[in-house]
């Protein structure tokens, strides 16, 4: 069986992107491209394909909402926020998050140390 790493570090990119997308829109609110420019610059690669869908599934989850800001340069935007109900998840999530890089650090530097 052949290992895919490429298929792994994806899938560990996957599992975070709904905490990273939170903790951006936590900051101010934001508009979608906005969000990926700098998921990109932290070097965390989305496309608009995968973003819109989680946006969505976000605000029907009731942990986002948005609100339409006139554009100069076209149609309206959406601008998304954090609702009480998103923060509070964020929090839970960066506790986990917290937790997991610890066990995560602990686990590794031990194997390391044997």
């Amino acid at each position: 069986m052949q290992l895919n790493v490429e298929k792994s570090k994806a899938q560990m990119r996957r599992g975070i992107l709904e905490f990273c997308i939170l903790s951006i829109i936590e900051q101010e609110e934001m508009y979608p491209s906005d969000i990926i420019k700098t998921l990109k610059k932290a070097n965390l690669l989305v496309v608009e394909g995968t973003m819109y869908p989680l946006l969505t599934r976000l605000k029907k989850a009731g942990l986002l909402k948005y609100r339409w800001v006139e554009s100069r340069s076209g149609p309206p935007r959406k601008y998304y926020q954090l609702t009480e109900k998103g923060k509070a998840f964020k929090e839970e999530l960066q506790k986990t998050w917290n937790e997991l890089v610890q066990a995560v650090h602990s686990t590794t530097k031990n194997l390391h140390e044997l």
